[in-house]
């Protein structure tokens, strides 16, 4: 026999409540171990160039992409997986992109911290249009 007591009902249930819950946090952190914060491996069509409006910015959350097109229409692109946690970042108001995980910010226009936690700069991409098409890549 063993000396440790038996668990309760009580203590049973609720470590099933929590599970869940406990999952769903570490996901948020780690980024959940699916490929949505995966780099770019190559080049990805993203859309007509004609979505990225001279002084704006358009965040393709499909591809972890932001594209910025300076007032001289002068092109330039993002990785958005954050660089405190590995998290997608989902949100874009205007030329500020918001990392849902933990709060930090960046500059949509030049990929640099605005708020912390996160501390490093986005990873730029290099941009181009094909064919009217935007095309993001890694920079050589």
């Amino acid at each position: 026999m063993s000396a440790r007591p038996a668990a309760t009902r009580r203590t049973v249930l609720r470590g099933a409540a929590l599970a869940p819950v406990a999952g769903l946090g570490l996901t948020a952190c780690g980024g959940g171990g699916d490929d949505r914060s995966a780099p770019l491996a190559g080049p990805v069509e993203l859309g007509p160039e004609s979505e990225v409006a001279a002084g704006g910015a358009k965040l393709y959350r499909d591809h972890n992409v932001v594209v910025n097109r300076g007032e001289d229409g002068f092109l330039t692109a993002y990785n958005t997986v954050c660089t405190h946690a590995g998290c997608p970042i989902n949100k874009l108001d205007g030329t500020r992109l918001v990392c849902p995980c933990h709060g930090s910010e960046f500059d949509a226009t030049t990929g640099k911290v605005l708020r912390e936690p996160a501390v490093a700069p986005l990873k730029p991409l290099a941009v181009e249009v094909k064919n009217g098409t935007l095309v993001a890549k890694p920079r050589d």
